[in-house]
């Protein structure tokens, strides 16, 4: 159906169809509508399209278009006819238009839903992707204007466009008539659909990164002649790094007749360069940016490491100034890291490309490392590169990104390099600012299984220069939902390194089990103390006594990592003095044989003023191909038991004093939560999947020391809950499918009520009626505006039942006195009525309204609302203080499967009260958790829904009654994340 905004909208410019793309090869191109200014670039285009081409498109010899032709393609009324240009350096490489046709065939306007669509690519530009992004980009036009099904006729030699068509994903059929293939399909997202389209996107992303990464040729722009400076620092660093690839050294303040920096080739411009240039880093003054822009651009330059500072970071004329920077650079399909980088860093033998500001190349390593600011990169890779003292961070880099203000690249583009990334095992990131939250919480939950991504994100306010969505989600949510997505989210930058070393080079726990061993008792029991904080499952500490010689330590050591009941090792160590003491090379290479016989359990040393012993394990990294770490953590906690003795503990050690977990419901306590259906509950060391990082399964490990137990145990703790993500994430759950939701009718009820405004709160009827569309009955509540009509409404109702006043300031606060329940006659509630009135004013200020009484349960809370950064988002918690008070409130991201469900109703902290709590009744949770599914379903199937709000829900015995609900619609956002792949616009 052809909306009033349709025919307002006919011939107005719809400039939010013009995107930013990347390219399979990982450049960048602009597309956006065709309009009448276009004429002259349409038959320059058309004249560089070879005959075959022309053939191919027309299915006969079209040498040139006519001056009808031109017309024809450049007039649209963006409705029932609409083209879309690809362009790079504000010229067409490829066009793709659409025409509305009936059943017959010939033009057509709505309610008509169907169109032909042709394509042509210039040869130049075929193979790069250009076709299967124009196709998601007209199909998003076409869905947004009505049309629902696209039919195309190609000829049968023409390959590549059939390709285009059938990789697609969508739902289609094919005929063959008169020798022209027919391809119809129908434009409605499909799961292979959006599988292709994000695959292409990774794809894309991932190499418009590696290009800038692994530059065959590096020019650095705004080199000095005289030692100083930040162009010759960068020269610098790249050439002791010893890059692979070919340098330049560019400044047009240069002499004609200098030919060398530092026995570099110099230029006065890159245009001079003789051959191709493939990384510019730009380090000159701000306002000589543009015209090395276009210098670059001009050449071929395919990336821009941009270092100049004066840009959003100071303000209104600076932003500006980048958006203009983007822009420019993306007019040449260059991408840009930067402005205000501190550079990149690839360590890879192939490569060795240190193109920034830090002075040392790290060791080469398996560590990804992302940051945002350059001052906190320096501290991220000095504490991956020290040895001794506090943090030995024993491994190296494979590449690291300083973004600066991520005017374009952004670290969802380094995440999907990063995922299959063949150098890199562990990626840790810090965010003081996500751009596009959704993106990122599913590139994080795809990269997380599989490898370990460890995230510090900033709590305050987005950096100036940082172009971010604001969010309506308090900053401890957005952090619980980016835990869902398997991020390991730590608070500080020395977490960060702890977690990061730990997950680089030990294999994942398979459980919370763990042995403690050391030459100190009350170092045993400090780390044992704090496994218990944090959740672990620790056997009381062995102590092998200050005597204990480097023998005692590999044998304690082998016999507990081949223990069936531990699933990692913590050693504690502590100097020892006098003759015969212990050496710090002999003790570090007892740990590291034993460590080496058993490839499934994490070793971590906690070791005290031992900086000699964190250098010996280090030292292993230089003598021998990729052996063990250490690197940093524990506190005081419950009862503490004795540690245990060398002759008690010989073979064998007493097992922890917390119980294993319920086998089945019925075997749990009374009032404790139960774990969720289909959780594991074999003991961890029967799980079968193998989730180590990729180095430990290739055998090559280091063990971590820290130089306190607290971070030792916190970065163990962190990887024992990322291993069980892992585990679960393998079988994510399902969306059920309701045989009594309908989506249809539910979808014709939104488009009426949306036809009479931009956004509304529904009433009450109107949110009984969307809601009962899904299956989510509401106890009416009929308004009672006096005593005679709360009787009437009674007696419809049927009695017992509840009197409450709604008024704003009354509404969901029992704890007031504005409720009244029980009443069992017209007499009661009369005087209720008397009461309520007397306590809180007229009727007209409360509001009154008469409700049947629901059984007795616990009063719920569930929410779902849209954010506009991390999408939609469902919540749940206690109706009262528990959420409002203390904040006792889990979150889920739609769509929501079944075992999502399940985990939301016990991941709160007050969940003992819905199984049985000192006694209590248990609830009908299996109830619940169908209601969450329930909400989750509306939002997900219909976005024009932004809020749905149910308080309460009473969770009885039996089943579940929303006694209140309100219900929000809005205009569907015109572009989500099903939409077409897009760059951040500028």
């Amino acid at each position: 159906m052809q909306t009033p905004a349709d025919r307002q909208d006919r011939h107005v410019y719809p400039s939010h169809w013009e995107a930013d793309i990347v390219l399979r090869d990982g450049g960048t191109a602009r597309v956006r509508p065709i309009t009448v200014d276009d004429a002259d670039r349409l038959v320059s285009f058309y004249e560089q399209v070879s005959d075959e081409s022309k053939y191919y498109r027309f299915f006969a010899p079209y040498p040139r278009l006519s001056a009808k032709d031109v017309h024809r393609f450049t007039h649209h009324d963006f409705v029932d006819r609409v083209g879309l240009a690809a362009t790079i350096g504000g010229e067409f490489v490829a066009t793709v238009r659409y025409d509305r046709i009936g059943p017959g065939g010939m033009p057509a306007s709505a309610p008509a839903d169907e169109a032909e669509v042709a394509f042509l690519v210039q040869d130049a530009h075929q193979g790069r992707g250009v076709a299967s992004a124009l196709l998601e980009h007209i199909a998003a036009v076409a869905r947004e204007r009505g049309i629902r099904r696209f039919a195309a006729e190609v000829l049968p030699a023409n390959n590549k466009m059939i390709k285009v068509f059938t990789d697609a994903g969508y739902t289609q059929q094919r005929s063959f008539e008169d020798g022209v293939v027919r391809l119809e399909f129908d434009l409605e997202p499909t799961d292979r659909s959006v599988a292709v389209q994000r695959a292409r996107e990774q794809r894309a992303e991932a190499r418009s990164v590696r290009r800038l990464l692994t530059p065959g040729s590096v020019a650095v722009i705004g080199v000095g002649r005289a030692p100083g400076g930040v162009g010759r620092s960068v020269l610098g660093n790249l050439r002791d790094a010893g890059f692979t690839g070919r340098l330049y050294a560019v400044n047009q303040a240069y002499p004609d007749d200098l030919k060398e920096v530092d026995g570099v080739p110099a230029h006065r411009s890159v245009r001079d360069i003789d051959g191709p240039v493939d990384l510019a880093v730009v380090a000159v003054p701000a306002e000589q940016v543009p015209g090395v822009v276009t210098d670059c651009g001009e050449h071929g330059v395919q990336g821009l490491v941009v270092l100049a500072a004066g840009y959003a970071e100071s303000g209104p004329d600076g932003r500006e100034r980048q958006r203009e920077l983007v822009r420019h650079a993306r007019t040449y399909g260059m991408r840009i890291i930067g402005p205000n980088a501190f550079g990149v860093i690839n360590t890879a033998a192939g490569v060795r490309l240190n193109a920034s500001l830090a002075p040392e190349m790290p060791r080469p390593g398996r560590i990804g490392l992302f940051a945002q600011s350059g001052a906190i990169g320096i501290a991220l890779l000095s504490r991956l590169h020290r040895r001794g003292g506090g943090v030995t961070g024993t491994t190296g880099v494979s590449t690291f990104v300083s973004s600066g203000n991520r005017a374009d690249v952004s670290g969802n583009d380094v995440l999907q390099y990063w995922y299959d990334d063949t150098e890199t095992d562990v990626v840790l990131m810090y965010l003081e600012s996500i751009g596009n939250p959704r993106k990122f919480t599913r590139l994080s939950r795809r990269t997380a299984a599989a490898k370990p991504l460890v995230v510090v994100q900033s709590a305050g306010s987005a950096p100036q220069g940082h172009a971010v969505r604001a969010t309506r989600l308090p900053h401890a949510t957005v952090s619980a939902l980016l835990r869902q997505a398997g991020v390991i989210r730590v608070d500080t930058i020395t977490e960060l390194v702890d977690a990061g070393l730990l997950l680089a080079r030990q294999p994942l726990p398979a459980g919370p089990r763990v042995a403690i061993l050391g030459n100190s008792e009350s170092l045993g029991l400090l780390t044992y103390d704090r496994c218990l904080a944090e959740g672990l499952r620790p056997a009381p500490p062995l102590d092998l006594t200050t005597t204990a010689t480097p023998a005692d330590f590999h044998r304690a050591l082998s016999q507990a990592l081949a223990d069936d009941t531990c699933d990692a090792v913590v050693v504690t160590a502590i100097p020892t003095i006098g003759e015969g003491a212990v050496g710090d090379g002999e003790l570090a290479e007892a740990l590291r044989s034993a460590a080496e016989g058993a490839h499934g359990k994490p070793v971590l040393v906690v070791h005290v003023e031992l900086g000699g012993l964190a250098e010996a394990l280090s030292a292993a990294g230089r003598t021998a191909p990729q052996p063990h770490v250490m690197a940093p953590g524990a506190f005081g906690g419950p009862q503490r038991p004795r540690a245990a003795t060398p002759d008690r503990a010989a073979g064998t050690r007493p097992a922890a004093p917390t119980a294993p977990p319920p086998a089945s419901p019925s075997a749990v306590r009374p009032g404790a939560v139960p774990a969720a259906p289909g959780a594991a509950r074999t003991p961890p060391a029967a799980v079968t999947e193998d989730v180590r990082p990729p180095a430990a399964r290739s055998g090559s490990r280091l063990i971590p020391a820290y130089p306190a137990a607290e971070r030792a145990v916190r970065a163990l703790a962190e990887a024992v809950k990322y291993a069980q993500w892992r585990r679960e994430s393998v079988d994510p759950g399902r969306v059920p499918e309701y045989d009594d939701i309908d989506e249809k009718g539910a979808a014709e009820l939104i488009g009426t009520l949306l036809e009479r405004g931009e956004g509304l709160t529904l009433g009450t009827e109107e949110t009984c009626a969307l809601l009962g569309r899904y299956g989510i009955p509401v106890h009416r509540a009929l308004p009672s505006p006096t005593p005679e009509a709360a009787v009437s409404a009674a007696a419809e109702l049927g009695y017992p039942v509840a009197l409450k006043a709604t008024a704003p300031h009354l509404r969901h606060r029992a704890d007031l006195g504005g409720v009244r329940l029980d009443l069992m006659d017209e007499g009661q509630l009369r005087r209720a009525y008397a009461e309520l009135t007397e306590l809180f004013g007229p009727p007209g200020e409360l509001r009154p309204v008469v409700q049947r009484m629901a059984p007795r349960g616990v009063d719920t809370v569930v929410r779902a609302v849209i954010d506009p950064a991390a999408g939609a988002v469902l919540s749940f918690g206690l109706a009262g203080a528990a959420s409002q008070l203390l904040g006792d409130t889990a979150h889920r991201l739609v769509p929501v499967t079944d075992r999502d469900a399940t985990s939301l109703v016990r991941s709160i902290r007050t969940a003992p009260l819905l199984f049985g709590w000192r006694g209590s009744t248990p609830v009908d949770t299996p109830a619940l958790e169908e209601l969450l599914l329930r909400v989750s379903r509306l939002v997900d199937d219909h976005p024009e829904v932004v809020a749905v709000t149910l308080e309460p829900v009473v969770v009885a015995r039996h089943g579940v009654s929303v006694l209140g609900a309100t219900v929000r619609l809005a205009p569907p956002p015109a572009r989500d994340d099903l939409g077409p792949r897009t760059l951040p616009a500028y």
